[in-house]
């Protein structure tokens, strides 16, 4: 959402990514109720991500402000988001690899130390307070790299149980700052919940191979634009 807001419409950087938080962080509320109802959220490992990413964004968010502010931020907030969306499309390519690479070295579902866990989401937490992006993927990723035997079904709502607060947080915070355009964002849910539905049902119907290799193409190639932009 964040590089078409800015390739695209011309939306300044932080107003794209602070618009956006807050826009992720509503979207992803519905799934997450629908996950937890069907106890697939491990909220323990979302509290662990969570210890992690909230102090981190906080942290970025008041650094880039204070330090950087204005017009000054643009270039640091395309940099990262094209970075990070570059690191999605290589996470997502190495999806397998990285869960049978996990699973040899630790059988574990647990990893040895709750920090790891923590770390992970402090990582998080700043991609995500600059970009809006990671998350999605790269949150997945993290928790198949530190919990391999986890269910697919249980990464994917503890990510999404984590998602949400790490939004929140970071949105607002954008917010305290003027970055949040509310007519976009309004504009945005009007049009995206009814895609939500529509695509929900739809992706069903494309090999998962397909749609994946589209997206990492898709990634790359905004990445590496929003890298000269």
């Amino acid at each position: 959402m964040t590089p078409l807001l800015v390739l695209l419409f011309g939306i300044h950087p932080v107003t794209a990514v602070g618009t956006d938080l807050l826009h992720a962080s509503i979207t992803k509320a519905g799934g997450t109720y629908v996950h937890a109802k069907k106890k697939r959220v491990d909220w323990r490992i979302s509290l662990l991500l969570a210890a992690g990413s909230l102090p981190a964004a906080i942290i970025t968010i008041l650094g880039l402000h204070f330090f950087t502010g204005g017009l000054g931020s643009s270039k640091i907030i395309t940099t990262t988001l094209g970075f990070a969306l570059i690191l999605t499309a290589v996470a997502l390519a190495l999806h397998s690899r990285m869960r049978h690479f996990s699973e040899v070295r630790d059988g574990d579902v647990v990893p040895r130390h709750p920090g790891f866990t923590i770390a992970a989401g402090a990582v998080l937490g700043v991609l995500v307070s600059l970009s809006s992006v990671g998350a999605g993927a790269l949150g997945i990723s993290a928790l198949i790299f530190l919990y391999p035997r986890l269910a697919p079904q249980r990464i994917v709502g503890s990510d999404l149980a984590h998602a949400v607060p790490l939004t929140l947080v970071a949105g607002v915070g954008h917010w305290a700052f003027g970055d949040v355009n509310w007519t976009l964002l309004l504009s945005l849910l009007v049009g995206s919940l009814p895609g939500i539905y529509i695509g929900s049902h739809l992706v069903g119907y494309i090999p998962q191979k397909i749609l994946r290799g589209i997206l990492i193409a898709m990634l790359l190639l905004i990445g590496g634009r929003l890298l000269v932009f």
